[in-house]
């Protein structure tokens, strides 16, 4: 599926089993890849593209399925991998770590670099701190992008979440349809949640911590 995905000139973002047979992929445009329409989100021309050449690789495969939805990762896209990183430098994320660190596994902030891997910079509203969450990403449980909507109250990046093109499989008559079915307690397949985060050299999430007032006198 990644080959198929991939050779279209597009990430696989994720792939997901869910009640009733659905077979759901998220795909997401490549940053300097030219697409028949301008932008960096993810259409549903570019759903329905996907669509028909991965009923086809399917069908060859012989991968049992009732209905194929293909869709954009959304506004609260989730980071995967090492690249997903790269391309999302500097932008605010929601990170959980496996383990609580302090007392706590949810961490909000701008993703960075950071001499042990990544880090994300977040306030403590009670002690007015600065703190410095550094990270390995076989730490993180999930990590997500923190949607953005501009002034006007229009979502800046992608499709709405759960727009995108579905289909049935090769046991039901072909079709489709917009709009993405439930996520009643769906089990990945093959692409187990990369975490956003980075690791410190003791293996260990650290945490740096900098007052703000002292830093401003």
């Amino acid at each position: 599926m990644r080959t198929t995905v991939e050779g279209l000139h597009y990430d696989l973002v994720d792939v997901e089993r869910a009640p009733g047979g659905l077979l759901r992929v998220t795909i997401d445009r490549r940053p300097g890849q030219n697409y028949a329409a301008p932008g960096d989100a993810i259409n549903v021309d570019d759903c329905e593209s996907v669509t028909r050449q991965l009923q086809y690789t399917l069908e060859v495969d012989g991968v049992d399925y009732a209905r194929l939805e293909v869709s954009s990762p959304g506004l609260d896209r989730p980071l995967r991998s090492e690249a997903d990183y790269e391309r999302f430098l500097g932008q605010a994320v929601n990170l959980t770590l496996k383990e609580p660190l302090q007392g706590r596994k949810h961490f909000q902030g701008p993703l960075a670099r950071s001499p042990q891997g990544w880090q994300v910079t977040f306030e403590d509203g009670k002690a007015r701190l600065a703190q410095v969450l550094s990270f390995t990403l076989d730490e993180v449980r999930e990590a997500r992008l923190v949607p953005v909507v501009d002034f006007k109250g229009h979502k800046t990046r992608g499709l709405a979440q759960g727009q995108g093109h579905e289909r049935t499989g090769p046991r039901e008559p072909a079709g489709s349809a917009p709009g993405r079915a439930g996520k009643e307690d769906p089990q990945r397949l093959a692409m187990p949640p990369t975490p956003t985060g980075e690791v410190a050299s003791s293996g260990q999430a650290t945490l740096a911590q900098e007052n703000e007032e002292g830093r401003n006198r």
